[in-house]
């Protein structure tokens, strides 16, 4: 049986969530890559365990 969510490849695999194996995702419309996050939390910097500005010990 051919789910009309598909996206017109015939290859996709959607789940229970709406997610499908390629990552896309149903919007209650369509078939869609969800938005990514604008405001993604960088990775801590790697500072030796001094604050910027801060001497290092010696």
């Amino acid at each position: 049986m051919e789910d009309p969510r598909c996206c017109g490849t015939g290859t996709c695999i959607i789940n229970d969530d709406g997610q499908c194996w390629c990552g896309q995702r149903w919007d209650g419309e369509r078939m869609c890559f969800p938005q990514a996050d604008p405001s993604p939390t960088p990775p801590p910097a790697a500072t030796g365990g001094h604050q910027p500005g801060e001497e290092p010990d010696r």
